[in-house]
């Protein structure tokens, strides 16, 4: 049997439509309700070198309740800097038992890496600039990661 035009038009279609937009679809479909203290965030998981690498690169808003997390498989002293990212952000380093350790404003487009002091660290959590002192949520306040599981 020979498959008709149609046939390849769909297929055609639905390789086109799964490839499209990888981001978006992270982006749309990605997030996770996490906990911070008394906040709870929409947060959206860097879980691999690519994602990570890109973070929050050449976007130009951020809900005012969303973040980004990174997971990371060991923990390290963390480093990030703001190349071609236009939010000002907070960066809060966590320890893996979810405890909020360090937090630091990140400045739009400032390639200074901003490394923590602690080097037991697993993860790293992005927000708005502010969002962390607008919550009231502080040094030793715990993120809630039973939604990473």
């Amino acid at each position: 049997m020979i498959p008709s035009i149609r046939s390849y038009i769909a297929l055609f279609t639905l390789v086109f439509l799964v490839g499209c937009d990888k981001e978006l679809v992270e982006k749309q479909g990605g997030l996770v309700e996490m906990s911070l203290g008394s906040s709870v965030l929409q947060v959206e998981l860097a879980l691999n070198r690519d994602s990570q690498a890109r973070g929050l690169m050449h976007r130009d808003y951020l809900p005012e309740d969303q973040a980004m997390l990174f997971v990371f498989k060991e923990t390290q002293q963390m480093s990030f800097w703001m190349r071609n990212t236009r939010i000002p952000l907070d960066i809060g380093y966590f320890t893996a038992d979810g405890i909020l350790r360090e937090v630091y404003p990140l400045y739009p487009f400032d390639e200074n890496a901003r490394r923590s002091i602690r080097t037991d660290l697993l993860y790293a959590l992005e927000t708005n600039q502010g969002w962390f002192a607008k919550n009231g949520i502080k040094i030793g306040d715990k993120l809630d990661l039973s939604s990473l599981k």
